[in-house]
Formats: C-alpha cells, structure tokens, sequence
C-alpha cells in the first residue's frame, strides 16, 4: 500500500507519494510559509491531499529539522521553523482521515539510504548530511536510532572545537560551524576577502556576482580544480573524518553514507574525509574500518524516507 512522504525544508515543501519499494508515483512542493506554523500545517494538508487523490494510501509521514518527541507527535523545537512544542500529528490528523507520523529529516534522509540507497544490504549505517548545517541518522541492527526523549543522532553538534565557534544550538565549538556548506562559504568569502594569492580566483567569482559569493560559485572554484577552494574543502573533509572517528568509536557503523549538498564533490570531499577518519581510529590495525559511500538519494531522500517510516510505523502497530 502506498504512503505519502512530506519533507519541511526552510524554502520549500516537498511531497511525494512513494510504493513499497520506494519509488516515486506522484510528486508536489510548495513555498514553505516558515514564520507561519498555521500556514505551514495547511500546506502540508493540501500536499498530502492532492498526493492522495484517487489512490489507496495507508499513511503519511511529515519530516522536519529540529527535535522530534519520542512518540513521533510533537516537533519539540525547529528553529528554522518558527516550531516550539508544536503538536503537528494531532493537527493533521483533525483533518485527514490516515494516519500521520512525524519525524526528523535527516532520520528520514537516512532511512531512505537505509532501505533503497547506499546503506541498502548492511544492518549499521549512520549517516550524515552536509549543507546548511549537519544532520545525522544512525541505525543499529536494522532499526532508527532515536534515544530515549526522541532526538537521538544529533551528529552535527558532536563537539570538535572546545571553546570554538558559536553554534546555533547555543554552544561552542560543534562540527556543524566547520563541516557544513555554511562553514565551507564562509571560509571562502574570507579566503577571497583576504587577499592571499590562493584566494584569487574566489575573489575573482565574487567580484563577477556583484561582491557577493554563493555556495554554486564555491562549487564551481572546486570543480576547475581551484587550489584555494580544494584547501578548504580539504579541511571541511578531515573536520568530518575526525568526527566519523568518534562515531565509529560510539556505535560502531559498517557503512557511513555522506549526503546534502556538499556531498556532490564525491571523492574530492570523502578522499580526505577518510584519511582523517583513518588518522582518529582507535587501534588502528585492529579496530574494523568502516566505509565510507556518498548518498545515493539526492532532492528525494527526505520523502522517501519520511513515507517508508509512516508505514512502517503503521504496519508495526
């Protein structure tokens, strides 16, 4: 039976009506009212209406950054999203007549690589999404980790700088504020502002748009081959790799995939990436080393995922 995927982003609401396999039958999106959390539900309910049009559909699952109840009803705190304490399932539910469970996107991205992408085959993945920030996912023996409160594989604020720079989760020194595409822009802007020769042709790029640089033309440096860009995302990679080494030491994953947007430079990012990870491995020699695979998934993660959750769900009650 087929479910319904929504993905809340800042910008944009994604939906999908997703089969059992996982693939993609219909598909909408709309503008994300985010200052509105009224406006926000009701785009939500007329996504999942015209999803569900003329089809059998079992259930919907709605995902979104922030923290998600352990009992999958309430988004507790979405900053992005203007949510605080937000009981969503409840809201949807008064006017649907499926069931809907809600979830974390970056859980949802990862389910999606769990079942029908790069984690397909292994029981242990985690995963983590580079872009605007970092998010995470982590399944141990087959099932979503989620934690005791339900916010589990908030990897994106494992601390990697003590004392270091201020994150948006109120603390110092996470690796969000170095292994995200924010950060990755942000150093480039004052790589180019800062007129090292390295920097030239990003200076060059954000000279061309005006005196602004964008996350394209940081990819676009990347993509000539750009020693300056290269170097920094050299050290976006091992900030991550180090990381990656202390989540092996945690929990222990076979695969983790790396997904969002920054994941598009391939081994350009995971070649030092790993290298960092080996450096950090305890026992090295002896200690099983993981791999590490880009995502498979790129735009639909979040309603794949979010959709085979719902379901799942349901089935298991």
């Amino acid at each position: 039976m087929h479910a319904i995927g929504i993905d809340i982003g800042g910008t944009k609401i994604a939906g999908a009506l997703v089969d059992v396999d996982g693939l993609i039958l219909r598909e909408s999106r709309v503008p994300t009212p985010a200052n509105d959390p009224a406006a926000i539900a009701d785009a939500v309910l007329s996504l999942i209406r015209e999803l569900a049009e003329g089809e059998e559909v079992a259930a919907a699952g709605v995902a979104a950054a922030g923290y998600v109840n352990a009992e999958r009803s309430h988004i507790v705190y979405a900053p992005n999203l203007s949510y605080r304490n937000e009981p969503l399932k409840e809201k949807l539910e008064a006017k649907l007549d499926i069931p809907v469970f809600i979830d974390n996107d970056a859980n949802a991205a990862g389910w999606a690589e769990f079942r029908f992408g790069a984690g397909r085959g292994y029981r242990h993945m985690a995963m983590l999404t580079i872009g605007t920030g970092v998010g995470g996912a982590i399944i141990t023996d087959g099932r979503l980790l989620r934690g005791g409160f339900g916010v589990a594989a908030e990897l994106g604020h494992i601390r990697h700088i003590p004392n270091g720079l201020l994150c948006g989760c109120g603390r110092r020194g996470c690796i969000e504020q170095y292994g995200s595409g924010t950060a990755l822009l942000r150093s480039a802007v004052q790589l180019a502002k800062g007129g090292d020769a390295k920097g030239a042709r990003l200076a060059a790029l954000m000279a061309e748009n005006g005196g602004e640089l964008t996350g394209i033309q940081v990819y676009q440096a990347i993509s000539e081959g750009d020693p300056g860009a290269l170097e920094l995302l050299t050290n976006l990679g091992v900030a991550l790799g180090k990381t990656i080494a202390t989540l092996a030491a945690v929990v222990d994953p076979e695969v983790v995939v790396i997904g969002g947007g920054v994941s598009a430079a391939g081994e350009l990012l995971l070649g030092p990436m790993r290298e960092a990870y080996l450096g950090s491995l305890s026992a090295r020699g002896f200690h099983p080393e993981l791999k590490l695979v880009t995502a498979q998934f790129v735009n639909d993660a979040g309603v794949v995922g979010a959709a085979d959750l719902a379901r799942g769900e349901l089935t298991a009650r």
